[in-house]
C-alpha cells in the first residue's frame, strides 16, 4: 500500500478477546482492498465506581495505571494478531470513555465500524454483547460483526458434470 486515502478509515473495536482479534484481521484485509486505514480502538473507563467504597486505597489503581494497562492490552492484542511487525495500515488508539460512545465517535466519518462477535452465542453468552448491540442500534456508518471462526471451512468438492437423468412427463 503506497498511500492511505484521508478519511477512509475502518474503525475496529478491540478488547483483547478472540472475537475482536477476528474483527481486526478481517478489517485489515478489507483495508488493503479499499486502500483504507484501520483504526484499532480500545476504550477504557476508570475503575473507581466498580470498586466497593470500603475497598482499601491500595486496591484502587490510579488513572495513569489504568491508562497504561489499557495501552498494554491493545499492544498485546496487536502483537497477537500481527506478530512482531504490525501491519502498516493499522493505527492503534486508546481512548478514555464508555466503549459505545468512544466507538461511535471514532467511527463517525469512517467507512465501516467492525466489531467481533462469538459464534452464535457460546453457552450462556449472546453472540453480540451490549456494546455491539448499542453500536448496531446507533451507528451512522455500516457495522460489520465478524464471527470468531468455529472451524475451518470445508474444502470445495468437485462439481458433478454429467447431466441429471430426465424425468418422464406423464
Amino acid at each position: 500500500m503506497t498511500e492511505l486515502t484521508a478519511g477512509r478509515n475502518i474503525v475496529v473495536g478491540v478488547d483483547g478477546s478472540e472475537a475482536s482479534m477476528a474483527a481486526l484481521r478481517w478489517a485489515t484485509d478489507q483495508a488493503h482492498a479499499l486502500h483504507a486505514e484501520v483504526v484499532a480502538v480500545h476504550a477504557w473507563e476508570p475503575a473507581g465506581p466498580r470498586l466497593a467504597p470500603y475497598a482499601p486505597a491500595s486496591a484502587r489503581p490510579t488513572v495513569t495505571e489504568e491508562r497504561v494497562e489499557a495501552s498494554r492490552l491493545l499492544a498485546e492484542t496487536l502483537r497477537e494478531v500481527f506478530g512482531a511487525r504490525i501491519d502498516s495500515a493499522v493505527r492503534a488508539v486508546v481512548k478514555e470513555g464508555p466503549p459505545v460512545r468512544v466507538l461511535l465517535g471514532s467511527a463517525h466519518d469512517a467507512v465501516l465500524l467492525v466489531l467481533g462477535r462469538t459464534a452464535h452465542g457460546q453457552g450462556e453468552r449472546p453472540a453480540i454483547g451490549a456494546v455491539g448491540r448499542e453500536c448496531l442500534r446507533h451507528a451512522t456508518v455500516p457495522v460489520v460483526a465478524v464471527p470468531v471462526g468455529e472451524r475451518p471451512a470445508s474444502p470445495l468438492r468437485a462439481v458433478r458434470t454429467e447431466p441429471l437423468p430426465s424425468r418422464g412427463v406423464a
